[in-house]
C-alpha cells in the first residue's frame, strides 16, 4: 500500500518539522528503497494507490498489479487490499507500506517462509505499529476495532491473534520513518 507521491499529502506527521516538499522528497527515496526490495522477489506484487493508479511511475507495469484503494479509514483500505489477492486464490498474502527504509528482500522471503506453518507473520515497528503483516488465510477481523497509528497497534494486533488461536510469527523490530526522530534514528 502506498500514497501517490503529492506534495502536502504524504508523510505529514514529518511534514510538520520539515516541511511539505522535503517530506515529498523522503517520501520518493522511500518509495524507490521499495521498488528496489520487492521488484525481484519471486512472487506476483500488488501495489495499492491512495488516489489513482500510477501508469508511468518508478513501479513497472510488467512487474506490479495496480489498483487504487478503496475508500475508508486504514482497516477498511488494509482488508480490501488483502481481499484481492485471496478472491483470487492466493496463498500466503504479505503487505508492506512504503515508509520502512530498514526492510530489505529477505524479511519479505522469511514472512513467506513462515507463512508455511504459521497463520500470521508480523514485523513490528521500533514506534508500536508494524511495518509487514502476512497472513495464509484472509482474516477479516484482524482489521475491525484497531486504533491504527497508535504505539498499541502491535500489541492489539498480537493479542487478537492470539485469542483466535492463530499462530503467529514476529520478524525483527525495525524502524520507520514517520516523525523526524525516525529521520534522525539512522535515516540514510
Amino acid at each position: 500500500m502506498l500514497k501517490n507521491p503529492v506534495k502536502g499529502k504524504v508523510k505529514t506527521r514529518l511534514a510538520k518539522d520539515v516541511g511539505d516538499e522535503k517530506a515529498l522528497e523522503i517520501y520518493l527515496k522511500l518509495l524507490e528503497h521499495t521498488k528496489n526490495i520487492t521488484e525481484n522477489i519471486p512472487a506476483d506484487k500488488f501495489l495499492f494507490y491512495s488516489d489513482i493508479v500510477e501508469r508511468n511511475d518508478l513501479f513497472s507495469n510488467s512487474i506490479y498489479k495496480k489498483y487504487t484503494q478503496c475508500s475508508g479509514e486504514l482497516g477498511v483500505r488494509m482488508d480490501y487490499a488483502f481481499s484481492i489477492p485471496f478472491k483470487n486464490e492466493y496463498k500466503n498474502v504479505v503487505m508492506i507500506g512504503a515508509d520502512c527504509y530498514e526492510l530489505q528482500p529477505r524479511h519479505i522471503e522469511e514472512a513467506f517462509d513462515k507463512l508455511s506453518d504459521h497463520d500470521f507473520v508480523i514485523g513490528p515497528a521500533k514506534d508500536g505499529g508494524y511495518y509487514l503483516i502476512a497472513m495464509k488465510k484472509w482474516s477479516r477481523w484482524m482489521f475491525q476495532n484497531k486504533n491504527w497509528s497508535t504505539e498499541s497497534l502491535f500489541t492489539e494486533t498480537k493479542n487478537e491473534i492470539i485469542s483466535n488461536n492463530g499462530k503467529l510469527f514476529e520478524l525483527e523490530i525495525l524502524n520507520d520513518v514517520d516523525t523526524v526522530e525516525d529521520l534522525n534514528a539512522g535515516w540514510q
